[in-house]
């Protein structure tokens, strides 16, 4: 039987996953690993497999973590006027949506491009 899940790191580094049965089944772990062992073990409890004990096969999709202006603030150590002004010139990384509340990023994005203009800003100071 094939269930699908979806997965998430918290902030706090434990992950969270959600099967999609009904009634929902969730677990969270120290590791995405630890997490769907917690996961397979709830499913099998609740009987996902069915009655003919059918193997499970978990079609798992990893969400990533998010970051809006304030948490591109954070990780880069600006403050948020900062941001929004790379933004604007067009020197930021591009978020993947845009919204009405603002923009959004994926935090591995930012965390990127904070480690690349660290280096640069490394490389001006030696000239």
């Amino acid at each position: 039987m094939d269930i699908r899940v979806s997965m998430r790191e918290s902030p706090d580094g434990r992950w969270e996953a959600r099967a999609s049965v009904e009634p929902p089944v969730e677990a969270k772990g120290a590791s995405s690993g630890r997490c769907l062992a917690t996961l397979r073990r709830a499913l099998e409890r609740a009987g996902a497999g069915g009655v003919t004990g059918e193997p499970l096969t978990l079609i798992v999709e990893v969400l990533p973590q998010l970051a809006g202006v304030a948490e591109a603030a954070r990780i880069m150590a600006w403050d948020k006027r900062r941001v929004v002004t790379y933004i604007h010139r067009g020197s930021f990384s591009a978020p993947i949506q845009s919204l009405a509340s603002g923009r959004v990023w994926r935090r591995d994005d930012v965390e990127d491009f904070a480690a690349a203009w660290r280096a640069r800003q490394v490389g001006r100071r030696r000239r």
